[in-house]
């Protein structure tokens, strides 16, 4: 890429106008930030457990080769004195809320990623804001002086080139300690093929080990080799949809939009075990547990779903889904667990569970199909008790029954806080948990009854 890219010369070119917003090692910084103490020190975010996964680590702990998604296990052994941090989903999340206030006051057209980052279209930005390369800036000052955090920023014309770019953008770990990065990288249409082709294949959407190899079998080990490759052939090795899709975006085509609150597809929570779960009554208090959590998550955002469904893995390894499609949307946690807990009921636990997971699918705007299940209740249909039901559509009856439970336990928890009120699965020695979505999604932490 030529030197005048990354100082944003002619960036007049840029049309659309696509930044990508990327936290550096959001999740470590957080914790950073909240515990100075931490400062320069080895810290790995994630499951500190035998199966947990590295979720986030600080550049002190990258130079040991630690990276997001490595075993836990392996992470301890190249980074023996590393501090671990089981995480905090909800303070993340808290964080990740003010980044996108600081994002929407620049252009309305930010389509987030995650937590940690974001796309913005700011083609419509320039004329009151400046050049894209300024507005990228502006965005990494106001992260630093407002969020105390730091974030690279890379710009080009589509998604695909900005990210990138941002990678290119972001700090290196040596044992000497962190360098900087260039914060800001700028490829100019120009560049975009020079930036794009020496990379390796790995590095474009939609690329994972096994296309990897399909593609390193036709000598295409760079994006520009694969790029050179004619359109049939990859046809023929990939099908049509991804050997098009990737021919393309190795040619730097890529027209998809930044689409501004792309809505969920899906609300979802899903645990690893410390050991193998072989009891169903315990496993099936797991998934109540998870139906709550689910359920609150649903009502915050003010949408439910038709489909449940329950995800198993096994002791070896192998894992099983089974979804159930109800005549109309739910979201409390009584309707979720009545089909979630029968659906559980139907596989077999004894080779020991590893993972379960709860989830809702086909989303809509809360309360749009509720009215039409009140005649599904049926007279003198009250609350149901939440344990396992034999027949999942009873859920449609429960949704009815508990709604405006639900909505008066929410009014409550908004007035006096989330632990003001809860079922009984919910009162432990700390008194009223209500679940959070995801606290512990990169595996369980070290046991403490092992020091």
């Amino acid at each position: 890429m030529a030197e005048g890219a990354a100082r944003g010369e002619g960036t007049d070119q840029l049309v659309p106008a696509i930044l990508h917003v990327d936290m550096d090692a959001f999740f470590a910084a957080v914790e950073v930030l909240d515990d100075p103490v931490l400062a320069g020190r080895p810290v790995i975010v994630g499951g500190s457990g035998a199966r947990g996964v590295v979720a986030s680590c600080t550049y002190e702990a990258r130079a040991f080769g630690v990276r997001s998604a490595m075993p836990s296990l392996r992470a301890r052994q190249l980074c023996p004195d590393a501090v671990f941090i089981d995480g905090h989903y909800s303070r993340y999340a808290e964080v990740s809320g003010q980044l996108r206030e600081i994002l929407v006051s620049v252009t309305p057209l930010v389509e987030p990623i995650g937590l940690d980052e974001a796309f913005l279209d700011v083609t419509g930005a320039r004329r009151l804001l400046g050049p894209p390369e300024a507005i990228a800036a502006t965005i990494r000052r106001r992260v630093r002086d407002e969020l105390s955090l730091d974030c690279s920023v890379g710009v080009g014309r589509s998604k695909l080139v900005a990210k990138l770019a941002s990678r290119a953008a972001k700090p290196t770990a040596t044992r000497a300690g962190k360098q900087p990065g260039r914060g800001v990288v700028v490829v100019l249409p120009a560049h975009e093929l020079a930036f794009l082709h020496p990379m390796a294949v790995e590095a474009l959407w939609g690329v994972g080990p096994a296309t990897a190899k399909r593609l390193h079998d036709l000598g295409a080990r760079t994006v520009g080799q694969l790029a050179a490759l004619p359109v049939e052939v990859l046809v023929r090795r990939l099908g049509r949809a991804q050997g098009t899709h990737l021919g393309a975006l190795a040619r730097g085509e890529d027209a998809d939009p930044v689409v501004a609150d792309r809505p969920a597809k899906s609300v979802g929570h899903e645990e690893t075990f410390r050991q193998d779960l072989f009891d169903a009554a315990a496993l099936g208090a797991h998934a109540l547990r998870m139906a709550e959590s689910v359920a609150v998550h649903l009502r915050s955002q003010s949408v439910a779903g038709r489909t449940v469904t329950v995800k198993v893995k096994y002791a070896d390894f192998s894992s099983v889904t089974r979804s159930h499609t109800l005549p109309v949307a739910v979201d409390t946690a009584a309707a979720v667990s009545a089909v979630a807990q029968a659906l559980l009921a139907e596989l077999d636990t004894g080779p020991g569970v590893r993972l379960l997971g709860v989830s809702v699918s086909g989303l809509e705007t809360a309360g749009t199909a509720r009215q039409l299940a009140f005649d599904l209740a049926g007279p003198g249909s009250g609350p149901a008790p939440t344990g396992a039901v034999a027949d999942p559509d009873e859920a449609v009856r429960r949704q009815v029954s508990w709604s405006e439970v639900t909505a008066a336990v929410d009014a409550i928890r908004a007035r006096f806080g989330r632990s003001s009120v809860g079922t009984a699965s919910m009162v432990g020695e700390e008194g009223i948990v209500v679940p959070a979505r995801r606290d512990a999604p990169w595996g369980p932490g070290a046991d403490p009854a092992q020091g």
